[in-house]
């Protein structure tokens, strides 16, 4: 872009100057021919100087002090040439920019009636001065000389139009691509923007989802092993949940830590699945007191491990509400392997709701299960009825470990 605006600006100054050197060239010459075609009296001679003197004069003040082509300026500096080429035939050099300024100082019509009369000049020059002639050849060139001059500046104009309009529409296309880069900059600072307000969103959800599946559980145990400490009489049983509510309490220390670092659970740090959900489900039976089991259907492999940390959150949480709520005598875990999916599947015998009810605006679990689950395009169903139980279930495609 910056060289194309140098290039027009140094084709700008040349204009300015050609007026000038044209004269310089056109008067020298003319002195060189002056005792064969100039004036031949002193009187004329001076006119001539005089005139050519007018000629630069006009030429350099409205180029670099009026500041550009003018009508007025045109038709004074033809005016002079005319004089001058009459005088002096060769002078008709300087008539030549006139093609050039036509455009520039013209509008419609006006500038073909400029390029006429700068073509008449410059045919009365090539034929040797003005009619009338003494040999009849000059005046058959004469106008046959106008047309090919003036033939000529038409292909030229032409032409000059022709650049002028693709000169424009590049320019319309230049200004159209900034505007276009302006939109797509623009665009892109609100992806941007956008990006990171999602990614503020995701991660207020993520650590919602890690507090309330892990903190908030281990810490509600706490609190029952300790309400139960209270009431019990047994020193044994006392020194018993205790440490119990220690360990769950450093449990949701490190849990917290992980999960502001966005680590995996601490559960699978050093266990495969099957075995974290083999020692949750142990963990949850000595912890309440009711008869719990763990099934694998199929065969385990090693999962992705945001599968198998999904996986494990649902069955906390599912554990979790079937302590809260369920009342429930019997439950069973099953981990099933079956192909491109992992399945499972958490059921009591408690007591069991309607799943149509509206739910207690505090009712987070089921609505983090299934957004888990559907985070890793899984599905996410639940069965429940009052007096019969409930069933949950999770499927999530059965990523291998490694990149997903």
């Amino acid at each position: 872009m910056d060289s194309v605006v140098e290039h027009d600006q140094r084709w700008v100054r040349n204009l300015k100057v050609l007026p000038l050197a044209l004269t310089v060239l056109a008067t020298t010459i003319c002195i060189a021919t002056l005792p064969v075609l100039g004036p031949s009296t002193l009187e004329g001679r001076v006119a001539f100087g005089g005139l050519v003197a007018a000629v630069a004069v006009w030429s350099w003040w409205w180029a670099y002090v009026h500041g550009g082509p003018h009508p007025v300026a045109y038709i004074g500096r033809t005016l002079l040439i005319a004089v001058l080429t009459v005088m002096h035939p060769l002078f008709c050099i300087v008539a030549w920019v006139g093609f050039l300024d036509a455009f520039d100082s013209f509008r419609g019509r006006l500038r073909w009636v400029a390029m006429g009369v700068t073509a008449a000049i410059m045919a009365v020059g090539q034929t040797g001065g003005p009619p009338p002639y003494d040999n009849p050849w000059q005046a058959m060139l004469l106008p046959l000389l106008f047309v090919v001059n003036f033939g000529l500046a038409t292909l030229m104009g032409h032409y000059s139009e022709h650049l002028d309009a693709i000169s424009r529409e590049r320019g319309e296309t230049i200004v159209r691509l900034e505007d276009a880069l302006a939109e797509n900059h623009r665009l892109q600072e609100q992806l941007l923007a956008q990006s990171r307000s999602a990614g503020v969103r995701d991660e207020r959800e993520r650590l919602a989802r890690e507090i309330h599946d892990t903190i908030a559980q281990s810490l509600a145990g706490v609190v029952a092993q300790l309400q139960a400490a209270q009431g019990s009489a047994d020193v044994e049983d006392v020194r018993r949940r205790v440490a119990r509510s220690t360990e769950m309490a450093r449990t949701a220390l490190v849990e917290a830590r992980r999960s502001v670092q966005d680590l995996a659970p601490a559960e699978l740090a050093d266990a495969s699945l099957s075995d974290a959900l083999s020692a949750l489900v142990a963990s949850w039976r000595d912890d309440h007191g009711v008869e719990a089991s763990f099934v694998v259907v199929g065969e385990a492999t090693a999962l992705h491990s945001e599968v198998e940390a999904t996986l494990l959150r649902i069955a906390q949480e599912a554990l979790a509400n079937v302590a809260k709520h369920a009342s429930a005598r019997r439950v069973g875990v099953t981990l099933t392997f079956d192909g491109s999916e992992v399945i499972l599947d958490v059921r009591d015998d408690g007591s069991g709701f309607d799943p149509a009810a509206p739910r207690r605006s505090s009712a987070f679990g089921l609505g983090v299960m299934r957004d888990r689950a559907q985070r890793l395009t899984g599905t996410f169903t639940l069965e429940s009825a009052p007096g019969s139980g409930t069933a949950v279930s999770a499927s999530i495609p059965a990523l291998p470990r490694g990149p997903a």
